[in-house]
């Protein structure tokens, strides 16, 4: 909790990936491809431009929307990826022998 007591941060070495309002349960905030971000404003009205992050790489989503949860996990997952796929190969490749 790098922020306050009131956000869960998830990060991959350090890198935030990930993060939770821990106090309503209502809203979380995930990395997306900038091309990405401003169409998932467009078409779902749950997601916004990130809650205190760069807006042109974080959506804020409200879950308690009508978004799947399998949408949901896709983002988180693809969220992941985002960061991990701008690691260093070398440690890119220590993460991926060890999941």
């Amino acid at each position: 909790m790098p922020f306050d007591c009131q956000w869960l941060v998830f990060t991959v070495l350090g890198k935030m990936f990930y993060r939770k309002d821990s106090v309503d349960y209502q809203f979380i905030n995930m990395k997306s491809d900038p091309d990405e971000t401003m169409i998932f404003r467009k078409i779902y009205p749950e997601v916004t431009a990130g809650y205190h992050t760069n807006k042109r790489n974080w959506n804020s989503v409200n879950v308690l929307g009508l978004l799947s949860e399998d949408l949901l996990q896709e983002w988180i997952i693809h969220s992941y990826e985002l960061v991990v796929g701008k690691l260093p190969k070398k440690v890119h490749k220590e993460l991926s022998e060890q999941v």
